[in-house]
């Protein structure tokens, strides 16, 4: 297994035209809600967004849906890599949105 290693807070990047999206499925653990928000808290990090719900066929998986405005693709990555550690989490998806140019 590849070694993981966060950028370091004093030198993250941002970029202020990009907002990093991540969405987590999860088994419905009321342990995982905190243990995916500490991977933000601990870097200084408030997501911008946050948004969960628990569903799926017999209401036992947790989605959650987040994003983090000015978050480069490298943290994102290693954020996302760090969630797929979490226990009882079984799928992290993310994806990018960029803010329109000003004309």
């Amino acid at each position: 297994m590849p070694t993981l290693s966060a950028p370091g807070a004093e030198t993250r990047p941002y970029d202020a035209d990009t907002t990093a999206c991540f969405s987590v499925q999860a088994s419905a653990d009321p342990g995982v809600m905190p243990r995916v928000l500490e991977l933000f808290a601990k870097r200084g990090l408030v997501p911008t967004s946050w948004h969960s719900r628990v569903g799926g066929v017999r209401d036992d998986e947790l989605i959650i849906d987040l994003q983090m405005h000015g978050m480069v693709r490298s943290e994102a990555e290693y954020v996302a890599a760090c969630l797929r550690q979490i226990p009882d989490v079984d799928t992290v998806l993310t994806s990018e949105r960029f803010r329109a140019a000003a004309e």
